[in-house]
Protein backbone atom coordinates (compact mmCIF):
# COMPACT_ATOMS: atom_id res chain seq x y z
CA UNK A 1 0.00 0.00 0.00
CA UNK A 2 1.28 3.37 -0.62
CA UNK A 3 2.31 5.61 2.40
CA UNK A 4 -0.12 8.39 3.40
CA UNK A 5 1.60 11.83 1.72
CA UNK A 6 2.43 15.00 4.42
CA UNK A 7 0.50 17.67 3.61
CA UNK A 8 3.67 19.48 1.91
CA UNK A 9 3.69 15.95 -0.14
CA UNK A 10 0.19 16.57 -1.14
CA UNK A 11 0.87 20.20 -2.32
CA UNK A 12 3.92 18.83 -4.54
CA UNK A 13 1.72 16.05 -6.12
CA UNK A 14 -0.81 18.66 -6.51
CA UNK A 15 1.83 20.92 -8.23
CA UNK A 16 3.07 18.32 -10.55
CA UNK A 17 -0.77 17.84 -11.51
CA UNK A 18 -1.05 21.38 -12.42
CA UNK A 19 1.97 21.69 -14.32
CA UNK A 20 1.29 18.71 -16.00
CA UNK A 21 -2.38 19.85 -17.01
CA UNK A 22 -0.91 22.85 -18.26
CA UNK A 23 1.55 21.34 -20.63
CA UNK A 24 -0.71 19.02 -21.82
CA UNK A 25 -3.03 21.48 -22.94
CA UNK A 26 -0.57 23.74 -24.68
CA UNK A 27 1.19 20.83 -26.70
CA UNK A 28 -1.67 17.79 -26.85
CA UNK A 29 -0.87 14.38 -24.84
CA UNK A 30 0.50 12.87 -28.01
CA UNK A 31 3.36 15.45 -27.39
CA UNK A 32 3.86 16.07 -24.08
CA UNK A 33 6.81 14.16 -22.35
CA UNK A 34 7.59 14.05 -19.12
CA UNK A 35 10.98 15.71 -19.54
CA UNK A 36 8.40 18.53 -20.07
CA UNK A 37 6.45 18.22 -17.22
CA UNK A 38 9.71 17.91 -15.06
CA UNK A 39 10.76 21.40 -16.89
CA UNK A 40 7.22 22.87 -15.91
CA UNK A 41 7.12 22.01 -12.52
CA UNK A 42 10.59 22.10 -11.35
CA UNK A 43 10.96 18.06 -10.95
CA UNK A 44 13.66 15.61 -10.50
CA UNK A 45 12.90 12.33 -12.60
CA UNK A 46 13.16 10.79 -8.92
CA UNK A 47 10.42 13.17 -7.36
CA UNK A 48 8.33 12.63 -10.59
CA UNK A 49 8.46 9.09 -9.65
CA UNK A 50 8.22 9.44 -6.18
CA UNK A 51 4.51 10.62 -6.40
CA UNK A 52 3.51 8.49 -9.81
CA UNK A 53 5.61 5.11 -9.50
CA UNK A 54 3.62 3.95 -12.45
CA UNK A 55 4.74 6.97 -14.74
CA UNK A 56 2.94 8.80 -17.59
CA UNK A 57 -0.41 6.66 -17.26
CA UNK A 58 -0.40 7.17 -13.69
CA UNK A 59 0.14 10.90 -14.14
CA UNK A 60 -2.28 11.38 -17.24
CA UNK A 61 -5.04 9.63 -14.94
CA UNK A 62 -4.82 12.41 -11.88
CA UNK A 63 -4.30 14.79 -14.64
CA UNK A 64 -8.02 13.27 -16.14
CA UNK A 65 -9.19 13.38 -12.70
CA UNK A 66 -8.21 17.52 -12.51
CA UNK A 67 -10.09 18.23 -15.70
CA UNK A 68 -12.81 16.24 -14.89
CA UNK A 69 -13.25 18.33 -11.68
CA UNK A 70 -13.10 21.58 -13.82
CA UNK A 71 -16.15 19.92 -16.15
CA UNK A 72 -18.02 20.25 -13.06
CA UNK A 73 -16.75 23.65 -11.94
CA UNK A 74 -17.11 25.58 -14.90
CA UNK A 75 -20.67 25.09 -14.72
CA UNK A 76 -20.88 27.03 -11.08
CA UNK A 77 -22.53 28.29 -9.74
CA UNK A 78 -25.26 27.57 -11.77
CA UNK A 79 -25.25 24.30 -11.81
CA UNK A 80 -25.25 23.99 -7.93
CA UNK A 81 -28.66 25.98 -7.91
CA UNK A 82 -30.95 25.04 -10.47
CA UNK A 83 -33.98 26.18 -8.76
CA UNK A 84 -36.07 28.42 -11.55
CA UNK A 85 -36.08 28.42 -14.99
CA UNK A 86 -33.83 31.19 -15.11
CA UNK A 87 -31.19 29.48 -13.60
CA UNK A 88 -31.74 27.28 -16.06
CA UNK A 89 -31.44 29.07 -18.88
CA UNK A 90 -28.02 30.43 -17.24
CA UNK A 91 -26.59 27.11 -16.61
CA UNK A 92 -27.40 26.19 -20.58
CA UNK A 93 -25.39 29.56 -21.77
CA UNK A 94 -22.62 28.86 -19.57
CA UNK A 95 -22.29 25.00 -20.80
CA UNK A 96 -22.12 26.35 -24.56
CA UNK A 97 -19.86 28.99 -23.97
CA UNK A 98 -17.21 26.49 -22.42
CA UNK A 99 -17.45 24.18 -24.81
CA UNK A 100 -17.79 26.74 -27.81
CA UNK A 101 -14.35 28.02 -26.01
CA UNK A 102 -12.77 24.71 -26.13
CA UNK A 103 -13.87 24.47 -29.60
CA UNK A 104 -12.56 20.83 -31.10
CA UNK A 105 -10.36 20.13 -28.51
CA UNK A 106 -11.33 18.42 -25.26
CA UNK A 107 -8.15 17.96 -23.09
CA UNK A 108 -10.06 15.40 -21.21
CA UNK A 109 -11.12 13.39 -24.26
CA UNK A 110 -7.84 13.20 -25.49
CA UNK A 111 -6.43 11.97 -22.33
CA UNK A 112 -8.65 9.19 -22.65
CA UNK A 113 -7.28 8.09 -26.00
CA UNK A 114 -3.84 8.49 -24.86
CA UNK A 115 -4.31 5.70 -21.56
CA UNK A 116 -7.46 3.86 -22.45
CA UNK A 117 -10.47 3.55 -20.28
CA UNK A 118 -8.77 0.49 -19.41
CA UNK A 119 -6.22 1.93 -17.74
CA UNK A 120 -6.62 1.13 -13.75
CA UNK A 121 -8.19 4.61 -12.74
CA UNK A 122 -9.39 5.80 -16.33
CA UNK A 123 -12.60 4.27 -16.28
CA UNK A 124 -13.48 5.48 -12.64
CA UNK A 125 -12.48 9.29 -13.74
CA UNK A 126 -15.56 8.76 -16.40
CA UNK A 127 -18.35 7.23 -13.92
CA UNK A 128 -17.19 9.32 -11.12
CA UNK A 129 -17.71 12.51 -12.85
CA UNK A 130 -20.70 11.30 -14.91
CA UNK A 131 -22.65 10.23 -11.45
CA UNK A 132 -21.41 13.61 -9.60
CA UNK A 133 -23.04 15.60 -13.19
CA UNK A 134 -26.48 13.64 -13.16
CA UNK A 135 -26.87 13.97 -9.79
CA UNK A 136 -26.42 17.39 -10.24
CA UNK A 137 -29.30 17.80 -12.69
CA UNK A 138 -31.41 15.64 -10.81
CA UNK A 139 -31.03 17.96 -8.03
CA UNK A 140 -31.91 20.43 -10.25
CA UNK A 141 -35.02 19.15 -11.49
CA UNK A 142 -36.06 18.42 -7.83
CA UNK A 143 -36.26 21.96 -7.47
CA UNK A 144 -38.14 22.35 -9.75
CA UNK A 145 -40.60 20.56 -8.56
CA UNK A 146 -40.07 21.84 -4.60
CA UNK A 147 -41.11 25.40 -6.10
CA UNK A 148 -44.40 24.33 -7.63
CA UNK A 149 -43.10 24.03 -11.55
CA UNK A 150 -42.95 20.39 -12.10
CA UNK A 151 -45.49 17.97 -11.07
CA UNK A 152 -44.00 14.88 -8.58
CA UNK A 153 -44.81 12.25 -11.13
CA UNK A 154 -41.89 13.73 -13.17
CA UNK A 155 -39.07 11.20 -13.35
CA UNK A 156 -36.33 12.98 -11.63
CA UNK A 157 -33.09 10.51 -12.54
CA UNK A 158 -34.65 9.88 -16.17
CA UNK A 159 -34.73 13.45 -17.00
CA UNK A 160 -31.64 14.04 -15.77
CA UNK A 161 -29.85 11.20 -17.56
CA UNK A 162 -31.45 12.61 -20.49
CA UNK A 163 -29.90 15.98 -20.46
CA UNK A 164 -26.67 14.90 -19.36
CA UNK A 165 -27.31 12.76 -22.44
CA UNK A 166 -28.04 15.16 -25.10
CA UNK A 167 -25.15 17.49 -24.14
CA UNK A 168 -22.53 14.80 -24.44
CA UNK A 169 -23.90 13.84 -28.00
CA UNK A 170 -23.64 17.72 -28.75
CA UNK A 171 -20.18 18.06 -27.69
CA UNK A 172 -19.85 14.90 -29.32
CA UNK A 173 -20.26 16.64 -32.82
CA UNK A 174 -18.37 19.74 -31.87
CA UNK A 175 -15.62 17.63 -31.75
CA UNK A 176 -15.94 16.05 -34.97
CA UNK A 177 -17.41 19.15 -36.85
CA UNK A 178 -15.77 22.13 -34.79
CA UNK A 179 -19.64 23.28 -35.28
CA UNK A 180 -22.03 23.86 -31.71
CA UNK A 181 -25.13 24.23 -33.98
CA UNK A 182 -26.02 20.36 -32.31
CA UNK A 183 -24.93 20.77 -28.64
CA UNK A 184 -26.86 24.32 -28.58
CA UNK A 185 -30.07 21.96 -30.19
CA UNK A 186 -30.02 19.56 -27.70
CA UNK A 187 -29.62 21.46 -24.82
CA UNK A 188 -32.84 23.96 -25.89
CA UNK A 189 -34.83 20.61 -26.93
CA UNK A 190 -34.28 18.95 -23.77
CA UNK A 191 -35.32 22.40 -21.50
CA UNK A 192 -38.15 22.68 -23.77
CA UNK A 193 -39.55 19.71 -22.57
CA UNK A 194 -39.04 19.83 -19.34
CA UNK A 195 -40.84 22.86 -19.10
CA UNK A 196 -43.79 20.60 -21.01
CA UNK A 197 -44.09 18.49 -18.37
CA UNK A 198 -44.38 21.54 -15.77
CA UNK A 199 -47.60 22.59 -18.06
CA UNK A 200 -49.19 19.73 -17.95
CA UNK A 201 -51.46 18.66 -15.25
CA UNK A 202 -50.24 18.05 -11.84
Amino acid sequence: MRRELTSKGRATRERIIEGAAAVLREKGVAFTTLEDVMARTHTSKGQLFHYFPEGKDELLVAVARLEADRVLEDQQPYLGSLDSWEAWERWRDVVIERYEAQGDSCPLGSLFQQVGRSTPGARAVVVEMTRRWQESLAAGVRALQAAGRLPADVDVDRRAAALLAAIQGGVSILLSTGRSAHLRAALDQGLADLRRAGDGPA
